[in-house]
C-alpha cells in the first residue's frame, strides 16, 4: 500500500463531466430560453462536444464519471445509453440544475426521486454518485442522499481526498471532494446574456493550472477530481489541451484513472480510520470558537480506506 491508496498506487486521477446542456441556464432564468445564441452554447455541450469526449476518452482507455441532470438525461436519451456502453459511470446532478440549498425541504426530495427515476430508467441501475449543481448541498442534503442509497457526493471540499460524511444516516456517505481551482466554468464560461463576462483564460494557462495542482496532488499522494462541462472544454482548442493534461499525467509513475464511483466504492470498503492531523469535515461551516471540529448532524471524518 502506498500512503492512503491500494497497492503501488500513489495518486489517483478522476475525469467528472457535468452535462448540464440548457439546464444550467434556464434555471438561473426561464426567459433565457428566448435567447437562441445562449441557448445554441449550451446545446454544444451533450450534441456536439461530449461525443468528441468519449472518443478522447476511448483513446487512453480512461473510464469517467457523467453528471447529468435529468432534463438534460431524457432529451439526450441516446447519449446517456452511449455513455453507460462505453463503461462511464452517471451520476445525479439534479433535474434542471436545481442547487438543493434554494429548495425546500420536499422540493429537494422530489427533484432527488425524479432525476433518480429518470436516469434509472434510461441506464438500467439506480446512480450511486450525486454531485449538487452549484455545489450547494442543503443542511438536509446528507441524510437524504444517505436515505436514497446514493454511496457518495461530490459537492464538498473539505479535503483533497476522499472521506467519510458521518451522522445521522443510515449508512455513512463517501465523499468525492471538489475545488474550484479544478473545474473549468471560471476559466471559460463567457455569456453576456446572463451577464457572465469571463475572464476567457487561454489553454495554456488552464493547463499550467491544472498541471501544478496535480503535481502537488502528487506529491502528497492525493486524489486529483477535475470537473468539466463538455459546453466550456469540449470546444476543439480546450479539448487539445484536455488531451495534453492526459499525457502529462500519464508520464507520472504510479498514477490511475478512476472513475469516482470506483473510487467511493473503495473508500466504503471496511472500517474508516482517520489520517493524521485532519480537521473535521462538513456540510455546513464550523461554528466558532472550535474551528476544528463542528457538532452538526452532517459532520464528517476524514478517513482512507484499508
Amino acid at each position: 500500500m502506498s500512503g492512503i491508496w491500494p497497492g503501488n498506487t500513489k495518486c489517483v486521477a478522476m475525469l467528472t463531466f457535468d452535462v448540464d446542456g440548457v439546464s444550467s441556464w434556464l434555471r438561473r432564468n426561464p426567459d433565457f430560453r428566448f435567447h437562441p445564441s445562449l441557448m445554441s452554447m449550451a446545446e454544444y455541450g451533450p450534441s456536439i462536444a461530449t461525443p468528441r469526449i468519449l472518443d478522447l476518452l476511448d483513446t487512453y482507455s480512461i473510464k469517467a464519471s457523467f453528471y447529468l441532470p435529468g432534463y438534460v438525461a431524457e432529451t439526450h436519451t441516446d447519449l446517456v445509453k452511449e455513455i453507460v456502453r462505453r463503461g462511464h459511470e452517471v451520476g445525479h446532478h439534479g433535474y434542471l440544475h436545481e442547487s438543493p440549498a434554494s429548495l425546500s425541504p420536499r422540493e429537494e426530495q422530489s427533484v432527488l426521486e425524479k432525476g433518480t427515476d429518470i436516469l434509472t430508467r434510461l441506464t438500467g441501475q439506480r446512480p450511486l454518485g450525486y454531485r449538487a449543481p452549484g455545489w450547494e448541498l442543503s443542511e438536509r442534503s446528507v441524510e437524504l442522499l444517505a436515505s436514497q442509497g446514493f454511496l457518495y457526493d461530490s459537492s464538498l471540499m473539505g479535503d483533497d481526498a476522499p472521506y467519510i460524511l458521518q451522522g445521522n444516516t443510515s449508512h455513512p456517505l463517501v465523499e468525492i471532494p471538489v475545488h474550484w481551482l479544478l473545474d473549468d466554468a471560471p476559466h471559460f464560461v463567457y455569456a453576456p446574456a446572463a451577464n457572465r463576462l469571463g475572464p476567457l483564460r487561454t489553454p495554456d494557462e488552464v493547463f499550467n493550472s491544472w498541471s501544478s495542482e496535480f503535481e502537488g496532488l502528487y506529491r502528497y499522494g492525493r486524489a486529483f477530481t477535475l470537473t468539466m462541462h463538455p459546453q466550456h472544454i469540449g470546444r476543439p482548442g480546450r479539448l487539445l489541451m484536455l488531451e495534453r493534461l492526459i499525457r502529462y499525467i500519464q508520464g507520472f509513475p504510479q498514477v490511475q484513472f478512476m472513475r469516482a464511483v470506483d473510487v467511493a466504492q473503495l473508500w466504503a470498503k471496511g472500517p474508516a480510520s482517520a489520517v493524521t492531523g485532519g480537521a473535521v469535515a462538513s456540510a455546513q461551516a464550523p461554528a466558532p470558537p472550535a474551528p476544528a471540529t463542528v457538532s452538526v448532524a452532517t459532520a464528517g471524518e476524514r478517513a482512507s480506506p484499508p
